[in-house]
């Protein structure tokens, strides 16, 4: 995929909510939600999804899709789940690496999306707070073939411009002596008599002792 291909989608966040239960300190819960809403009307076929990781051990990953007509509601799916983000939430291992999650892992076809949802979890204590950052959504763009081929074409001809001269010699400096060649043959021709010359002949006739001594 090209530079061009992977622009991000125009996407919004909403401000991450920290679950609790009863009177639990929200910031201590170890589950947050992150929304990630797409531009109205604009669904999106996704191929990626990429961010930095902030002390999140595990995401989920759900999806706001709708049919391939728009007629029917957009439902919610679950697309990843519990993806581990750290090598142990207890640790600083991969804490604030940046990730990526790939259209092939997510179990459904991550197609005309309106919503994202990442489900943020981070058992352990350790930690204050715990978030991700940076996060884009990569469309999904289907390869055009007239493209590919006029890549290929390019490709080809680039070859065919700069071929490996190692060890061959100068093309201008051959080119030069071919002329030379072709000239110096030109001259002999035009010089060259038409009166055939006997091996053995004198004046039109054949010298015995030239004959004798062959």
């Amino acid at each position: 995929m090209s530079a061009e291909d992977r622009k991000p989608a125009s996407c919004s966040l909403k401000p991450p909510v920290y679950l609790h239960i009863g009177d639990v300190d929200a910031a201590h819960s170890g589950v947050c939600v992150v929304d990630v809403c797409l531009p109205f009307g604009k669904p999106v076929n996704i191929q990626e999804i990429t961010f930095k990781n902030y002390y999140t051990a595990y995401v989920t990953v759900r999806l706001l899709r709708r049919g391939p007509g728009h007629e029917a509601p957009a439902k919610w799916c679950t697309a990843l789940r519990d993806l581990p983000l750290m090598d142990n939430p207890h640790t600083e291992g991969g804490s604030q690496d940046y990730c990526s999650i790939h259209r092939a892992q997510m179990q459904v076809e991550p197609d005309h999306v309106t919503s994202v949802r990442l489900i943020l979890r981070q058992p352990s204590s350790a930690w204050l707070t715990f978030s991700l950052e940076e996060i884009q959504i990569i469309p999904h763009v289907q390869p055009n073939p007239e493209k590919e081929v006029s890549d290929w074409l390019s490709d080809l001809t680039l070859v065919d411009q700069h071929p490996d001269l190692e060890g061959l010699p100068d093309p201008q400096t051959v080119s030069s002596s071919l002329q030379q060649m072709w000239a110096l043959t030109e001259v002999m021709q035009s010089n060259q008599t038409s009166a055939s010359i006997g091996r053995y002949d004198v004046d039109g006739c054949y010298d015995i002792k030239l004959l004798s001594l062959t």
